[in-house]
């Protein structure tokens, strides 16, 4: 299984294209940057397109009143349609489209807005009333269409962070709409404010985690994993405190059956020493099927997140378990360890790999 942000990309490509996602796999060698930069350049062209075709309809603005409009839009236009000219019309008056927002009802803005442009949602975003988008965002968590909702909170302002504290109840589907939103920075700014809200939502998001489908496993994975260096410690915290060690094990072996190891060494990198210990106490790091998930996830790669989740896990295990991790490590290719002393943790590295000699 390719990594977690990857398959997300493939998956805003395809609604972008429209086009079914087994159509686009073979491009998942191109990573999540590269597919995200495609995504986002189709798009741009595509919405181009539509808004030129739509650009028309902005000159009416000014002269009809949405009160007369809005109505009738939603009476005769298909969503859409209606998206699609949104999204020039937001373009073009920005002011008077977050005014139309809140005219609109949120089951019909729902089924328009994956039809609009991405630009023009981070522009009403801006400046829109919380209330009205707060309905929509619903709308699309009822509908479990979490493809657009994501981009709905990767734009949120901190005016609406709070309104999404507030008004946003479905744990679930902002953790699914969340894994969709690409930039890590975008999501640690709601996560943190969750962190700190008097809503105290992040042990509430932490208990729904860990009773939770592999689906909604997967993208919680994925959306922590990403997080700043400041959210991962606070977000590890809660949930190893929160999580008996039986439902720590069952969610680690979820993490790696669906092959997301990279993405949780990534996220074990980040944790804090009282829940690393945690971790490597737990009986599942000292599983066979654990040992050769994540060492086989380690050998060949330089990435220096997932080296230091691993020597960071191993250094805290029992040495017993840390003898094996060693042993495994020693017989990797010279090159591979080299590499890795270059990225800082030669230290690391010698202290574990010395223990396959004792």
């Amino acid at each position: 299984m390719s990594d977690l942000v990857t398959r997300a990309q493939i998956t805003l490509l395809s609604r972008t294209l429209h086009v079914p996602e087994e159509k686009l796999a073979h491009l998942e060698k191109l990573g999540a940057a590269n597919l995200h930069e495609l995504q986002e350049r189709m798009a741009k062209v595509m919405f181009a397109e539509h808004n030129a075709i739509f650009s028309r309809l902005s000159l009416l603005v000014p002269i009809i009143p949405f009160s007369i409009s809005i109505p009738l839009v939603q009476r005769m236009v298909p969503p859409v349609m209606a998206g699609r000219a949104a999204g020039a019309i937001g373009v073009d008056h920005p002011k008077k489209s977050a005014e139309a927002v809140a005219l609109f009802d949120p089951g019909y803005a729902a089924q328009a807005a994956p039809y609009m442009d991405p630009h023009a949602v981070g522009q009403l975003a801006d400046i829109a009333p919380p209330g009205p988008v707060m309905a929509i965002i619903n709308e699309l968590l009822r509908l479990r269409d979490y493809v657009t909702a994501g981009p709905f909170l990767a734009y949120a302002t901190p005016t609406l962070v709070q309104a999404v504290e507030r008004d946003v109840h479905d744990d679930e589907g902002m953790i699914r709409s969340a894994s969709f939103a690409y930039s890590g920075e975008n999501i640690s700014v709601i996560l943190r404010h969750l962190l700190s809200g008097e809503g105290k939502r992040i042990p509430k998001l932490v208990d729904t985690i860990l009773s939770g489908s592999e689906e909604l496993r997967l993208a919680a994975l994925s959306v922590f994993a990403r997080c700043d260096d400041d959210v991962i410690p606070a977000i590890g915290d809660i949930l190893f405190d929160q999580g008996s060690p039986e439902q720590i094990a069952d969610l680690i072996r979820t993490f790696l059956d669906a092959g997301a190891v990279g993405e949780t060494l990534r996220f074990v990198a980040g944790l804090s020493p009282e829940a690393l210990d945690r971790l490597a106490a737990n009986p599942v790091v000292a599983e066979p099927d654990t040992l050769a998930a994540l060492t086989d996830a380690v050998d060949g790669s330089t990435d220096p997140a997932v080296w230091q989740g691993l020597l960071s896990l191993t250094s805290r295990t029992e040495p017993a378990v840390t003898s094996e991790f060693a042993a495994v490590i020693a017989l990797f290719d010279p090159a591979t360890l080299e590499q890795v002393a270059e990225l800082g943790l030669g230290e690391e590295l010698t202290t574990l790999t010395a223990q396959s000699k004792e």
